[in-house]
């Protein structure tokens, strides 16, 4: 996960591309209707695409009791204006390093940037911003890649309280932070 950056990025330097939010349980995610479902990819895409981001990825921040007995949620993209909506039901970041790394070695094709891309896709940059709904002393295990360079913003909120101003609050706290990209003032 190499980067050639500087310390003092600006905003007009570094656009938002990519948003991420995690929050609730796969089980969660699975008693939302279809029609909720609908309205939350929505909704959070026009926000993302207002802000400028290509790509928002939704993720759940664990598996959760009663996973196995919830309505499935599958992985797809839905394009919403000019921002592609991921919903990644992968609960367990490990998991998906693990497939993806298998699928390099099988290809022959492992390096960093085959893993980062292979973690990301369909996504072509990592998250600039990670909104994660839950209190700021855990850390949700659907993060494995995305940590180290992204701007974590807490939300101590339930997955079915997520509005699109959450969305917006976080992208508005983005824009007044100042990125180190790992470095330490």
């Amino acid at each position: 996960m190499t980067r050639a950056r500087t310390d003092a990025v600006t905003e007009e330097q570094q656009p938002l591309r990519h948003v991420m939010v995690v929050g609730g349980s796969v089980a969660e995610w699975g008693a939302l209707s279809d029609e909720r479902w609908q309205e939350r990819i929505d909704t959070l895409g026009r926000v993302a695409s207002a802000a400028g981001a290509a790509w928002l990825t939704l993720r759940p921040f664990e598996r959760g009791e009663g996973a196995e007995q919830a309505r499935p949620v599958h992985h797809a993209v839905i394009q919403q204006e000019n921002c592609s909506v991921i919903v990644d039901p992968t609960a367990d970041g490990r998991e998906r390093l693990v497939v993806a790394l298998r699928k390099l070695a099988e290809s022959d094709q492992l390096s960093e940037s085959a893993v980062a891309a292979a973690l990301l896709a369909p996504a072509t940059t990592e998250p600039d911003l990670v909104l994660v709904l839950a209190t700021p002393d855990r850390l949700p295990a659907s993060l494995v890649w995305e940590l180290a360079y992204s701007e974590l913003v807490y939300v101590p909120i339930a997955w079915a309280d997520l509005q699109a101003q959450h969305l917006i609050d976080a992208i508005d706290a983005y824009r007044h932070r100042h990125r180190r990209f790992g470095g330490l003032d």
